[in-house]
């Protein structure tokens, strides 16, 4: 094991956990007796995490499932950047030296699929003595199993977290104006426009602007006009009159009604602007929420509001991205390995995850359940967007190996159309470059 093997005492995560150690839990539910969870006591698992928030909940009732199973726990949990290559290599070499592993859907759904690095888990799931009976796909928001699945339809890992991409819109700011909030894409941008008064420094609307990061805000806006970048038949479709018209509406949005400086914004800038009471709607992620209500670090507390995607022309889609949790097929112990897959995305631990701000759950179940929905702290209003979302969810980004070389190309032509260039040119420019890339990397 390396030095950054972390094992789940109170004294290595506590520090980094003050608000999941703080939860109080509701709705948490025993194990299933028909499941016969200590087959496989004795084996020793090897457990590969990506550093945050939801492998910190893993580690913290890690002891939870050893005593559920016998089953030993080696876990690591490493910052995602480091990780991502560790697994890569040895993942390429055919020895991994790990049995589960964490993935980033988004980033890593292609690359896993290709090198056939993850285990079948279909038939684990169809078995009543290695599955608990609630543990059914249809369970799972749609984009979950989109995720999970490979192009064969086979489910290749199980949806852990979700992020949703929705609306957070400053009540206050629309009552004055008289405004409600936005159904439509049209409305949502006449409102952004409405609210705007530099004079008073207040701003309409605000999302990424910086370029890589503000790829998925385009992309977002693209699912409402019934498209997406990239076609069933694996071609670029980023020239389309849709991709153009959505590029359009983020240049009007992001010229017309954000911030001076917008071109230099992350998701940390926006969600800055938006604490700061004067600006009307900030569109990004819903799992970046949780300073929002916290008065220590926000202006606007009890004033936000949680807003479903709007329409678009075509389609109401919220944009989802997430991460998964899945069984390495070079695995010597794969079922055992699956009942800790099967343990991370429960029921339990789904409501602690939801409970502590530290994630939102793939599973239905978990976020229509009156007894979880008590223990969340976040308003109820950001539950019913979750929920709501997980209806309408559609992947957020195309599912190819060089995600980073997409939104690198793409968004250096966003950044462009937000200091005046033609969105439809830029479209076309970046598409040139990038279906190169694209085409070497299935090659």
């Amino acid at each position: 094991m390396s030095s950054s093997f972390i094992r789940p005492t109170r004294r290595n995560f506590l520090a980094g956990s003050a608000a999941i150690g703080a939860a109080g839990f509701f709705g948490i539910k025993p194990a299933s007796a028909a499941v016969d969870w200590k087959r496989f006591a004795g084996t020793t698992l090897e457990v590969n995490l990506v550093k945050s928030p939801r492998s910190e909940t893993i580690l913290k009732y890690l002891s939870e499932f050893e005593a559920l199973t016998g089953i030993k726990v080696n876990a690591e949990a490493t910052p995602e950047q480091q990780q991502r290559q560790k697994t890569t290599i040895e993942l390429s070499s055919g020895k991994p030296s790990f049995d589960v592993v964490h993935l980033s859907y988004h980033v890593q759904k292609r690359q896993f699929e290709k090198g056939g690095w993850l285990a079948d888990i279909s038939e684990f799931v169809k078995d009543p003595s290695l599955t608990d009976p609630s543990l059914v796909e249809s369970d799972f928001a749609e984009a979950g199993l989109q995720f999970a699945k490979d192009s064969q339809g086979v489910l290749r890992s199980l949806p852990f977290s979700v992020d949703y991409w929705i609306v957070y819109w400053n009540k206050e700011l629309f009552e004055k104006k008289g405004l409600s909030y936005p159904s439509t894409f049209d409305e949502m941008a006449s409102a952004a426009e409405a609210l705007t008064d530099a004079s008073t420094n207040t701003y309409g609307f605000v999302a990424r602007g910086l370029k890589n990061a503000n790829v998925p805000v385009w992309t977002t806006l693209l699912l409402g006009y019934g498209s997406t970048p990239l076609g069933p038949d694996g071609k670029l479709r980023t020239t389309s009159d849709e991709a153009v018209e959505a590029a359009k509406l983020y240049q009007r949005l992001m010229t017309k009604a954000a911030p001076v400086g917008v071109s230099g914004f992350n998701w940390a800038e926006a969600q800055s602007a938006f604490l700061q009471g004067k600006v009307g709607m900030w569109l990004d992620g819903v799992g970046f929420a949780p300073p929002i209500e916290n008065p220590e670090k926000s202006r606007v507390v009890g004033k936000v509001g949680y807003g479903i995607m709007p329409k678009g022309p075509k389609a109401q889609a919220a944009a989802t991205t997430g991460d998964g949790i899945g069984v390495t097929a070079a695995s010597k112990n794969k079922e055992a390995a699956y009942l800790f897959c099967q343990w991370v995305v429960s029921h339990d631990m789904g409501a602690r995850l939801l409970q502590a701000g530290a994630g939102v759950p793939f599973r239905n179940s978990i976020l229509e359940d009156a007894k979880v929905r008590e223990g969340v702290k976040m308003p109820s209003s950001w539950v019913d967007a979750v929920a709501g979302s997980a209806k309408i969810s559609q992947l957020a980004l195309p599912v190819i190996i060089p995600v980073t070389e997409f939104r690198d190309i793409y968004g250096v032509g966003l950044t462009n159309m937000i200091g005046g260039a033609d969105p439809a040119a830029e479209l076309k420019s970046a598409t040139a470059q990038f279906e190169p890339v694209l085409a070497r990397s299935e090659g």
